[in-house]
């Protein structure tokens, strides 16, 4: 079996540098009342700020706070609306949690922006910088972290199989996401800083899915950290080629292709279930190394 290449590498954040030297989880808060998933669930600040809670207790090395949907169907909300949602929650982790890695997930600069300063690391965006042009400059003047993920359209489609046209679906993300990358290393961007994630299940189809999963070694020539999404994503049940899973069968599987992903390259993984990825992914990691 052919194992990961290198020593423990650093993903340089924003006020400090994250050491890979196991697998990293990244918890997810989505404090919005229309997510995918647990839409809702976590809308209120005492409520995320408990689940996130939990999740640092579970093992997160990261928690990845998002204020707007990017469901099918999603309808995009303005800046203020988004900062009004996520800005209090960071706030508050940062104080409870003064070495907690925080991520702010959005597409928009100015709620990135907010979001850095009021304790955020990461600036984990959906459109690899895409839709706002300003992103790049933002990333490069905080020298924070960044994940840039693969995917196409905007937030009302770029979940939906409306983008999912390829002739050879890996080369053309890589081929995309490279341009992207280019983009924030010409705006400053640290590439010690840029992590890369091929984006499961936006744009894409369950074949263009599991096509990138099985490749994720070649995405490794951009000498970049991978993240992987899994999470509870339609993929699961339509890999089953089964009925619908129940919440505990989709963590379950979550946990299996992180697992397989781990392998093949990916560090990062983003997770609705904590503990049970954490477990799975560090099982695995000890038998590898």
């Amino acid at each position: 079996m052919q194992l990961r290449d290198s020593s423990p590498r650093i993903w340089r954040l924003k006020s400090r540098d994250l050491l890979l030297d196991h697998p990293i989880v990244m918890g997810i808060l989505n404090v919005t009342p229309d997510s995918f998933s647990d839409g809702g669930n976590f809308f209120s600040p005492e409520s995320a700020l408990a689940h996130a809670s939990e999740m640092v207790d579970d093992g997160a090395d990261i928690i990845d706070i998002g204020g707007e949907s990017t469901r099918p169907g999603a309808v995009s909300i303005e800046a203020v609306q988004e900062a009004d949602r996520v800005i209090p929650v960071i706030e508050e982790l940062r104080q409870r949690f003064s070495q907690l890695v925080i991520s702010i997930d959005t597409n928009k600069a100015s709620v990135a922006s907010l979001a850095l300063d009021a304790g955020a690391n990461i600036i984990n965006d959906v459109t690899a910088m895409r839709l706002d042009p300003e992103m790049p400059v933002v990333a490069a003047r905080t020298e924070c972290g960044v994940v840039l993920m693969h995917s196409r359209g905007d937030v009302s489609n770029m979940a939906s199989y409306e983008n999912a046209i390829y002739r050879e679906v890996v080369g053309e993300v890589l081929d995309e996401l490279g341009s992207q990358l280019l983009l924030a290393e010409e705006a400053g961007v640290d590439r010690k800083s840029i992590a890369l994630d091929p984006g499961i299940g936006f744009s894409k189809r369950t074949e263009h899915s599991l096509r990138l999963i099985h490749n994720l070694r070649r995405f490794q020539d951009y000498d970049c950290p991978i993240m992987i999404g899994v999470s509870r994503k339609r993929m699961l049940t339509d890999s089953a080629n089964r009925g619908p899973l129940t919440l505990a069968e989709r963590d379950a599987a979550t946990a299996a292709y992180h697992q397989l992903a781990l392998r093949k390259g990916a560090m990062i993984f983003r997770v609705h279930n904590v503990k049970r990825n954490r477990l799975a992914l560090d099982e695995t990691w000890s038998s590898i190394v």
